[in-house]
């Protein structure tokens, strides 16, 4: 029995930091977002689910809620297709290939709020390189004020998360790419399977663990969006862009953090309820190697 423990024994700090910074404050803002705490209260009471029916109430609530899912299937969807695109290419003989590896996966170890000041300037309607293109190559038609107008503040934002968070979905693609037998693939196409038949029937089966990390972590981290939203727009023009996170900003700035503690939970049961079928759908299709 003493050597069954003894492993136990160092896990035992782990488990106390963990209890200490991630469970004991989880279990704290579940009871605060059943009280009054806000900036102006002299004491803190229990009041059942009044921040939950008010929540509700909220119009901005709702607007929250569609540009927090848009933003999720958008990114997850397109972070996937780029991710896996660029696997494939990446996993071929090609001339510098660790140089493009390392340029793709590079924006993901940029903190976002670095990138969204430096696409920021790259909107800008006036100096903006993106506009500054358009008009050089006779489509200043098309030019916009990318940040600032309602139609395509939230498609900028879309864009410039998928530029960050690409390089790190192909590197976990890679990393199934590489684990699939040569041997097979090449019986494959000596026994003439197109690249296309290769890569429905060989290919995408035998890397589905990786589409399972990889779609999960996507759809978790981008209905938990934050840093991008709020220094690209900060939710605006207006409550355009507006999502879960910059919504529980504002109304805790404001001093309400009882209110803030409910969207809180609100947003950990939506991604909770989002999350664990789209896993359980994703853990189906795995196949042995």
């Amino acid at each position: 029995m003493e050597r069954r423990r003894y492993p136990l024994y160092f896990s035992a700090p782990a488990a106390a930091i963990f209890l200490v910074f991630f469970i004991a404050p989880t279990l704290f803002g579940v009871y605060y977002s059943f009280t009054n705490w806000n900036i102006h209260a002299d004491n803190i009471r229990f009041i059942g689910f009044d921040n939950y029916a008010a929540l509700f109430q909220e119009p901005r609530l709702g607007k929250a809620l569609s540009n927090t899912l848009i933003f999720a299937a958008a990114v997850t969807v397109l972070q996937n297709l780029i991710g896996l695109g660029l696997a494939l290419v990446m996993n071929e003989s090609i001339r510098m290939r660790n140089f493009f590896r390392t340029v793709f996966f590079m924006p993901y170890v940029i903190a976002p709020i670095v990138i969204g000041y430096v696409f920021r300037a790259i909107y800008h309607p006036e100096h903006g390189i993106v506009n500054v293109i358009l008009n050089n190559v006779g489509l200043g038609a098309t030019a916009q004020d990318w940040l600032n107008d309602p139609k395509w503040a939230l498609f900028s934002i879309i864009v410039t998360d998928l530029w960050r968070v690409s390089g790190f979905t192909m590197v976990i693609y890679l990393a199934g790419l590489q684990f699939i037998p040569k041997d097979l693939l090449e019986s494959a196409s000596i026994d003439g399977a197109s690249y296309r038949h290769r890569l429905r029937h060989i290919i995408l089966p035998l890397i589905a663990a990786s589409t399972t990390v990889n779609i999960l972590l996507s759809l978790i981290g981008s209905m938990k969006v934050f840093e991008m939203v709020m220094v690209l727009t900060d939710g605006g023009p207006g409550y355009t862009t507006e999502v879960f996170y910059t919504y529980i900003r504002s109304t805790f700035s404001m001093g309400e953090m009882g209110y803030s503690t409910a969207i809180n939970l609100v947003l950990f049961l939506l991604v909770t309820l989002v999350g664990l079928p789209v896993l359980a759908a994703l853990k189906r299709r795995e196949v042995e190697m």
